[in-house]
């Protein structure tokens, strides 16, 4: 049987490492979710980098560079972590740079693991089923803000949890898993209602940004599953496993 676990932040990500080489990445609100509408929608690939400096030489070389700070997006970039900016048909295909507060950061934290793959709510069903096939130990880990613990990562990772857990393939031991379990089915319900008083969504509603939030807390309104191939996300091309 194998293990899956929840980590809460990427400041706890040393506590957890040693024992996974499949991490899946949560940034619900909104760098995953955005990722995976982008992957959806027929972007090429998205390429993650953790500092404004790195998106700066990209932008340099003629990019497109797509960075965010603090829920907006910087100042003499194209765009930020808009789920609906990626939805643009001029992009398909297109090589996408992009930078974020938190969930990129996570992302090269856990690049050097040999399977880093993307969630979100969005693509819950599919990630999770994957998982499932895989018959590895899984390592959900949230991108958190700034290093602590976030509601929406959290309830993500218990969704995907709960779901691998139910398989009957999958067992976990930390009482973080437990607790982001017991968080989602709290709140699976009404995750908006539930989520209304979370930082991050008070955040994002200050900067009008209630469009985006809605969609990044819709599960399973895509199928994509992007996965890191030599320091770019692409589209996962997999098959349900025959019966």
């Amino acid at each position: 049987m194998n293990r899956i676990e929840v980590c809460f932040s990427p400041g706890e990500y040393h506590l957890y490492e040693r024992d996974f080489d499949l991490v899946v990445v949560l940034d619900v609100l909104r760098a995953t979710s955005a990722i995976c509408a982008a992957m959806e929608y027929g972007v090429g690939e998205i390429i993650p980098v953790a500092t404004l400096e790195e998106a700066k030489n990209y932008k340099a070389q003629g990019h497109i560079v797509a960075a965010e700070r603090g829920g907006q997006i910087v100042d003499g970039f194209d765009m930020g972590n808009s789920p609906y900016s990626y939805m643009d048909p001029k992009l398909k295909g297109k090589t996408v740079v992009l930078t974020t507060t938190n969930g990129t950061k996570a992302i090269n934290m856990a690049k050097d693991k040999s399977t880093v793959v993307i969630g979100a709510l969005n693509n819950l069903d599919a990630i999770s089923t994957w998982l499932i096939e895989q018959e590895r130990d899984v390592l959900v880990l949230g991108s958190g803000w700034k290093d602590k613990f976030n509601l929406e990562d959290t309830i993500c990772g218990g969704a995907i949890a709960d779901l691998c857990l139910a398989s009957g393939k999958f067992y976990a031991d930390s009482d973080s898993t437990v607790a982001a379990k017991f968080l989602f089915r709290s709140s699976r319900d009404n995750m908006f209602s539930f989520l209304k008083a979370s930082s991050h969504r008070r955040r994002l509603r200050n900067l009008n940004l209630n469009e985006d939030v809605k969609y990044c807390l819709t599960p399973n309104n895509c199928k994509a599953i992007p996965i890191l191939k030599n320091g770019s996300l692409v589209l996962l091309n997999h098959a349900p496993t025959s019966k």
